[in-house]
């Protein structure tokens, strides 16, 4: 394949082609002239009294090939390595454009140029080789110097070879692109060069081959997650809707549940439930303690043994069904109060937490002020915390929240860890009670 050296390769050998066919048909005595061959946008060629008799191709277009366009883009596994270099494919749009200087010299050399690419419809290895060899001393014979750089292309060992044909335009066609150059118009022929591959070198992660193929038959039996619930312990009982805490069990509910070498994938942990805490519609395990307070994905997964020697491999695998781990307030006290009499107060309120908080994670401290005077509105007050950088870095439980423009009184306690928030507890009248701080 190509490298992105390969457009102007491509130029470059057809402006070749067309220099030395006009030398070896001794165009200069019939125009009783030189010739030059360009390759120039026809707004920068001297269309004055000064013209000069030339041929110019212009590259004005380039579009995707339509044969290789399948071919796909780039890829990565799932490490983000990359695994294939497929080939940019391109078709290349030239105008061949005559000058004269004289009378009839822009036809001579127009059909001149015509025939060398019908004469010549495909671009042949040796005569890329040629046109992009790097200039030698004895003869100074290839590339200019400041386009030695052409000749690591690699244009002439692509797959394909580039073939030359002649595109129709018409009139109004050909006006609008001389109206869009903004020069004026001179006798002009359309070609398109196809294809040229031009590939990234850069390195692809490859998979070893395959020795041998093993085929297992196994029943399709997709487990399905229709809802979570949870139980305080092993003798609580089964309740729905209840703020699932720090070494809670939890319970699926579905169908299709039981299966040989059932693990449970947690957000990266892997549980296996106790044989007996599983049935068809429903399992219980224990929820991990070092799992953090937030939001987490629950799914379970059969496995099957695969391969020489077998090894345990992902099978079928159920929906992920989420759900929200709370964190609890242990312990909660207030040190360092300043401030009297109706003014606000400020401290350090000092918490207990459990799941530990990371210090990755957002806390935010609410405060709702309870047994406050009659007709007056209850305080209420939120004060957000970063977790101090531990060393090494990890998560703690204990959190020193600093506090300040709060009415003295007693206020309920809530934490929200990653919008998880902690629980209140009430009296027998199912009244909010606890935790509670009081400010004095």
């Amino acid at each position: 394949m190509s490298t992105a050296l390969a457009i102007a390769s491509v130029t470059q050998v057809l402006k070749d082609l067309l220099n030395n066919g006009l030398i070896d048909h001794d165009i200069t005595d019939i125009t009783g002239g030189n010739v030059t061959v360009t390759s120039l946008a026809p707004d920068r060629i001297d269309t004055s009294s000064a013209e000069q008799t030339q041929l110019n191709l212009f590259m004005y277009h380039v579009t995707p090939n339509t044969g290789w366009r399948n071919t796909g883009y780039p890829s990565l596994n799932s490490n983000g390595d990359r695994v294939t270099n497929p080939p940019l494919a391109l078709d290349l749009h030239y105008l061949l454009t005559a000058y004269g200087s004289s009378d009839l010299h822009t036809e001579i050399l127009l059909g001149y140029g015509m025939q060398l690419f019908h004469e010549n419809p495909v671009l042949i290895r040796d005569a890329i080789r040629r046109s992009l060899a790097l200039p030698t001393l004895l003869t100074g014979d290839g590339l200019p110097i400041n386009l030695e750089a052409l000749s690591t292309s690699k244009l002439a060992d692509q797959v394909e070879q580039i073939k030359l044909t002649p595109e129709i335009m018409n009139a109004e066609e050909l006006s609008k692109l001389w109206t869009a150059f903004q020069a004026k118009y001179r006798p002009t022929a359309a070609y398109m060069a196809t294809v040229v591959l031009i590939e990234s070198t850069k390195s692809t992660k490859s998979a070893l081959p395959v020795k041998a193929r093993n085929i297992y038959v196994v029943p399709f039996k997709q487990p399905v997650i229709e809802k979570i619930r949870s139980k305080a312990n092993a003798v609580a009982p089964l309740m729905d809707n209840q703020k699932i805490l720090q070494n809670y069990l939890l319970v699926l509910d579905g169908y299709n549940l039981k299966a040989d070498n059932l693990n449970i994938d947690l957000d990266g942990f892997a549980i296996t439930p106790a044989p007996g805490n599983i049935t068809d519609t429903q399992i219980i395990f224990q929820l991990p303690t070092d799992l953090p307070a937030g939001i987490h994905g629950v799914q379970v997964i059969s496995r099957i043994n695969m391969g020489t020697p077998e090894v345990l491999h992902r099978g079928t695998e159920s929906n992920i069904e989420a759900f929200v781990l709370n964190p609890t307030i242990n312990t909660i006290n207030i040190t360092n109060v300043s401030g009297s009499g109706s003014a606000p107060r400020s401290g350090n309120i000092n918490l207990n937490i459990k799941p530990a908080v990371g210090d990755q994670q957002r806390l935010l401290l609410l405060l709702n002020e309870i047994n406050n005077a009659p007709n007056t509105l209850p305080k209420a007050y939120s004060f957000s915390s970063s977790i101090p950088l531990l060393s090494p870095p990890g998560p703690t439980e204990d959190i020193t929240i600093s506090v300040t423009g709060v009415k003295a009184g007693t206020y309920l306690v809530r934490v929200q860890v990653d919008g998880a928030e902690s629980p209140l507890g009430t009296d027998v009248n199912g009244k909010y009670n606890s935790p509670s701080l009081t400010i004095l």
